[in-house]
C-alpha cells in the first residue's frame, strides 16, 4: 500500500509540474534568506537583490476565509509563489487556512496580531501585540515566524529593536497598488499596479489577500505581469534551528 501511495503522489506533482509552462507566469527563482534581524524593501530599508524586471508578490491581512482561497486559486493558475503576512488574530480563527498557505508552496510572516496603529500604543502594549501574533504563528505553524511587516507600514522603535533582537526580518516594500478602497475595480487596480512597475521597474509588491476587490482582480494582475515580461521572485527563510 506504502508504494502504491508513493507512486499515486509521485503522478500527482509530475502531472502538477506539467500543467506549469510557458503560459503560465511561473516563479523564476527564489531568494532563501537567514534568519536575522535585516530590513528589506527600498521604501523604508535596503533594497533586495533582485535585477531589473524581478519582483515579489506578497500579500497582507488574511487569511481571509472569503477571499484568500481566490488568490490562492490565481497563484496556483500562474504557478506563482507569494509571500504572506498574516494578522495573528486571523490566524487563530483560520488555521487551517492559514496551513495551506505553506503546503501550497508558499511562504509567511506576520503582520501584528490586530492590525493597530502601534504608534498610538504604549511600549507594553506594542510588545504584547508581537507577542501575541508570535504565539498565534508557531501555534498555526510549529515554528518561529521569519519575517514581520508592520502595519500600515508604520515602524516603531521598539519593535525594530525587538525584531532585530530575535532574528526577526522586517519586510517593507518597494511599490504598492493602494489595494483597500471598496470601490476599487479590476481595471483600476491594473492601472495602478502598471504605473508602479512602470516607475520602479523591480521589487517587493503590496497586496492585500484579505481585500475582495483584490483577490477578484488577481488574475488580471497577473497577467499584467506577464504580458511586460516581469518575472516572479519567490522569498524563503532557512529553516528554524
Amino acid at each position: 500500500m506504502r508504494s502504491v501511495a508513493l507512486i499515486l503522489a509521485a503522478i500527482a506533482i509530475h502531472a502538477s509540474a506539467a500543467e506549469c509552462g510557458p503560459d503560465q507566469l511561473n516563479t523564476a527563482r527564489t531568494i532563501t534568506l537567514k534568519r536575522e534581524g535585516a530590513l528589506y524593501g527600498a521604501h523604508q530599508h535596503t533594497a533586495l537583490p533582485l535585477a531589473k524586471g524581478e519582483v515579489v508578490l506578497t500579500f497582507d491581512d488574511g487569511p481571509s476565509a472569503d477571499n484568500t482561497p481566490l488568490v490562492l486559486k490565481a497563484l496556483a493558475d500562474q504557478c506563482a509563489k507569494a509571500t504572506f503576512f498574516l494578522i495573528g488574530e486571523h490566524i487563530a480563527q483560520q488555521p487551517d487556512l492559514a496551513r495551506r498557505l505553506i503546503r501550497e508552496g508558499h511562504s509567511a510572516g506576520i503582520h501584528s496580531n490586530t492590525h493597530p496603529h502601534l504608534a498610538s500604543m504604549t511600549t507594553d502594549q506594542q510588545l504584547e501585540d508581537l507577542k501575541l501574533s508570535r504565539a498565534a504563528y508557531k501555534t498555526a505553524f510549529g515554528v518561529e515566524t521569519p519575517a514581520y511587516r508592520f502595519p500600515y507600514l508604520e515602524e516603531t522603535p521598539t519593535l525594530l529593536e525587538a525584531l532585530k533582537r530575535d532574528n526577526i526580518t522586517v519586510a517593507s516594500i518597494d511599490m504598492g497598488i493602494n489595494d483597500w478602497i471598496p470601490e476599487d475595480t479590476t481595471a483600476i487596480l491594473a492601472q495602478r499596479l502598471t504605473e508602479s512597475l512602470d516607475k520602479a521597474g523591480r521589487g517587493i509588491i503590496l497586496m492585500h489577500d484579505a481585500n475582495g476587490p483584490t483577490a477578484q482582480a488577481l488574475p488580471t494582475l497577473l497577467k499584467v505581469l506577464k504580458d511586460k515580461g516581469y518575472k516572479v521572485v519567490h522569498l524563503e527563510w532557512e529553516a528554524a534551528q
